[in-house]
């Protein structure tokens, strides 16, 4: 039974991050992020998850839809220290279940501790599409906000377990969130990334097993996310006339 329910998970993950490829191109169009709009190059190392050097964007709407997300992060990040101060008078049900997975993580280390983020997280969110959620596409959501509708898409899962895994301990420097395009079905994807020894581990909505980085097959990594803002992978086009169109 449980591996049953496991596989309609995965099935209903894969579809909830794939409704976007359905709609009109006209509504691709409208409702595109991925127009990144000027670019910077201020770093170009192996510090990245995949090793490729990455150009900083200045402006666009991927970027002004992850500094959107890091503003509600402060609230919740607020919420989430008053509950943690108290948690018997804390009012707010999703950040007791949030503050539960972390505290299940920091009794763990290294990868365990990763892992332990990677599963609650896929396990505390039902998979659905934007569109099915909000009624329109790359809606991108905060913890708390994700966990109290109980069902997101593979961004939601990401940014949750980004903020989840630096709560647990893992320095902000050790995080990102990487989105790829699946070379295979020609859509693209969102992860959670953290690095452990120097190397990258993804964590990823649609499976429990973390991959490291050099591993993945098969995807083309287009932007990283973090606490500075986002950036471009060099081989990534700074301009896409086109929107997120999600495998999750």
């Amino acid at each position: 039974m449980g591996n049953l329910r496991h596989s309609r998970l995965l099935r209903a993950a894969l579809l909830a991050c794939g409704m976007a490829s359905l709609l009109p191109a006209s509504e691709l169009k409208a409702a595109s992020i991925l127009t990144p709009g000027p670019a910077e190059l201020i770093r170009k190392s192996s510090a990245e998850p995949f090793g490729l050097p990455t150009a900083l964007l200045s402006a666009g709407g991927l970027r002004d839809k992850w500094l959107g997300v890091l503003r509600r992060l402060d609230d919740e990040l607020v919420q989430l220290a008053i509950c943690e101060g108290d948690r018997e008078g804390c009012v707010s049900p999703e950040a007791l279940r949030f503050l539960a997975i972390v505290d299940h993580a920091r009794a763990r280390d290294g990868r365990a501790r990763l892992g332990e983020i990677n599963r609650a997280i896929n396990l505390a969110i039902r998979p659905a599409s934007d569109l099915a959620l909000h009624g329109q596409i790359d809606v991108w959501t905060s913890p708390l906000a994700t966990l109290a509708r109980g069902a997101g898409d593979c961004e939601d899962y990401a940014i949750a377990k980004f903020v989840a895994l630096h709560q647990a301990g893992v320095a902000a420097e050790d995080l990102r969130i990487v989105v790829m395009h699946d070379q295979l079905s020609g859509a693209d994807h969102a992860v959670a990334a953290a690095r452990l020894d120097g190397h990258w581990l993804l964590l990823d909505n649609r499976r429990m097993a973390m991959v490291q980085d050099s591993d993945a097959r098969n995807v083309r990594p287009m932007f990283v996310l973090d606490r500075h803002g986002v950036s471009s992978y060099a081989d990534a086009p700074l301009v896409a006339d086109v929107a997120l169109r999600k495998t999750f």
